[in-house]
């Protein structure tokens, strides 16, 4: 074996300790995400809710995280599954009350859970007070003021006001009826027309939204999660609006004076609320989700901003040991220059689930929407080479330095439903936009058990159908199993908190083993994954975990072991 190698330090963290009760608790936590109508169900509505999260407690408790992350839970339409909020100091009466946040908050604290909530700033949805005065108000109103409200074109302002796109498609402008019942102006919404923009030149809603900080903050939460974190702050100086024809990454300006996204003075924004977590002891912590061009991300990360940035490049990145490298080497990089720690993900309530993605041909990944329309899609899943690569991808970066990000069900090694009739099927992106794939997959309820009319989700149905197969994977059947993923889950989040150490790794080089993924961290932990299709002969040491058994001392393929 070829024992070259190369170190890399992240930040100055040479005598860091991980101390659950530390400020940097979060640099090195893992996170399981909850999306609440879809996590448990006390009361047989088919909706998910707060006490069917605190009824769950102790199931959250067994796997070992560090922190859940709570999808909005706010009163809402649901036209976007929740992130179009109504009101943003309260909780959705199909979810619960207060009182049932508070008892969740206190039954996640004392069993040492931290709490991330969803805060949604970039849109209200339609119902929201403030948008329902604005309806009721005149135009060049501050009501009208607190959203973007324009005069369309033409002689009767029918057209309107610019060609812009919304991520829903077709157009970002709904034009509402005045008060009076004649047409009146238009207002921007960047998503569903049940979700208006704000406008952050507002003092208002700057205002408004450091009081909604503060209020959950005082009620216990931890930290935030930032939807849209990126698209805040607009140019719509001296009656400029922006066009825009789509939303991919490349159409955005590299330099902080894109009209819609990542500009500069949203980062004027996020040092305000940097001082109201700072008004806590420990600070609160916040992650942006913020879909910038690489060079952008650290700015939403610093220590004077949000703190830290999802990394998402790994959920478009294949099963390929040189793309996961340099993937990984490029945000540990980064992490180091911001003095920030970097988040690992591979499933949330966006996208197809890894699972899946890992057994699909490259082909299929490239163009996951054109994929997932086709008559055949399921026929292109390898599932059990999907179902090995998964395991062995998140036993990977639950190896690194760094905050893991889980999703709820992928503990389970849940695949992507896809058997959701399109009337059945609820997120406006499918419905809306052609050139998509539905989210509704990835958020189909929770499987507990093998039996029952929701598969132990709630003692009704499940508010989207639940397929056959939940009866084989479900926590009922691989709590029992002790080489389920489950339980592989379990034993690597109980191995790693003994294992964490300063957040550095040195890259191990196998010349002849092209395909295989080898690093050490300080202590003399190591992880090995094998990208390629041959066994790899692992080196001495005690094998501490691996996703496949080990044969005569060999990794099979598409498997990681950690070796210490």
């Amino acid at each position: 074996m070829d024992a070259a190698s190369d170190a890399l330090k992240i930040g100055d963290m040479s005598d860091f300790k991980f101390l659950k009760g530390s400020e940097d608790w979060w640099r090195q936590a893992v996170v399981y995400q909850i999306y609440p109508r879809s996590f448990a169900d006390s009361n047989g509505d088919g909706i998910g809710d707060i006490r069917g999260i605190i009824s769950r407690a102790d199931y959250l408790k067994s796997l070992g995280i560090d922190a859940v992350w709570l999808s909005p839970h706010y009163p809402s339409a649901l036209a976007d599954g929740g992130y179009d909020v109504d009101d943003y100091r309260n909780v959705d009466p199909r979810l619960g009350t207060l009182e049932d946040f508070d008892e969740m908050i206190e039954q996640l604290h004392r069993r040492d859970i931290r709490v991330i909530v969803d805060i949604v700033p970039n849109h209200s949805g339609s119902n929201h007070v403030w948008f329902q005065e604005a309806l009721r108000s005149p135009k060049g109103s501050p009501a009208r003021d607190r959203y973007i409200f324009r005069d369309g074109k033409g002689e009767n302002c029918e057209i309107r006001p610019s060609e812009l796109v919304s991520h829903f498609g077709p157009t970002a402008w709904t034009r509402i009826t005045e008060p009076d019942g004649t047409p009146g102006q238009w207002y921007m919404h960047l998503f569903a027309p049940e979700q208006p923009d704000f406008n952050w030149d507002n003092p208002e809603v700057r205002e408004d939204f450091l009081k909604t900080i503060r209020f959950w903050s005082d009620r216990g939460v931890d930290g935030y999660r930032i939807d849209v974190a990126h698209a805040l702050t607009k140019n719509l100086a001296n009656g400029h609006l922006p066009e825009r024809t789509g939303y991919d990454l490349s159409l955005v300006k590299h330099d902080g004076s894109d009209d819609l996204f990542d500009r500069d003075e949203v980062h004027e924004i996020y040092a305000s609320w940097r001082k109201v977590y700072n008004e806590y002891d420990p600070p609160r912590v916040a992650v942006a989700e913020a879909w910038v061009h690489a060079n952008r991300r650290a700015r939403y990360a610093s220590t004077e901003g949000l703190g830290q940035s999802f990394a998402f490049d790994l959920l478009g990145t294949p099963w390929n040991k040189k793309r996961f490298h340099s993937t990984i080497d490029y945000q540990l990089k980064a992490a180091a220059e911001n003095g920030s720690s970097t988040t690992w993900v591979f499933s949330n309530h966006d996208v197809i689930r890894h699972a899946t993605r890992f057994g699909l041909p490259e082909s299929a990944l490239s163009n996951l929407p054109a994929w997932y329309r086709s008559a055949d899609r399921e026929k292109q899943i390898n599932v059990e080479l999907g179902f090995d690569r998964a395991r062995a991808a998140t036993m990977l970066v639950l190896a690194l330095p760094g905050s893991t990000y889980l999703y709820q069900g992928e503990e389970l090694g849940m695949q992507e439903p896809l058997n959701i009739p399109s009337e059945q099927m609820q997120d406006p992106q499918w419905f809306r936009s052609e050139g998509s794939i539905s989210r509704d997959g990835c958020r189909v309820p929770m499987p507990w058990t093998s039996t029952g009319s929701s598969f132990g989700f709630g003692p009704g149905g499940a508010h989207l159908p639940q397929p056959a197969w939940f009866k084989d994977v479900n926590v009922e059947v691989q709590d029992k199993d002790g080489k389920s993923t489950l339980n592989l889950y379990r034993n690597a989040l109980r191995i790693r908190r003994d294992l964490l150490c300063a957040e550095e790794i040195k890259w191990v080089k196998h010349p002849l083993a092209a395909d295989v993924l080898h690093f050490k961290r300080p202590n003399g932990w190591q992880c090995v994954t094998n990208f390629g299709t041959k066994p790899f002969k692992l080196p001495k040491g005690q094998i501490l975990l691996a996703t496949k058994d080990v044969v005569d001392g060999k990794l099979p393929a598409n498997a990681t072991a950690w070796i210490k």
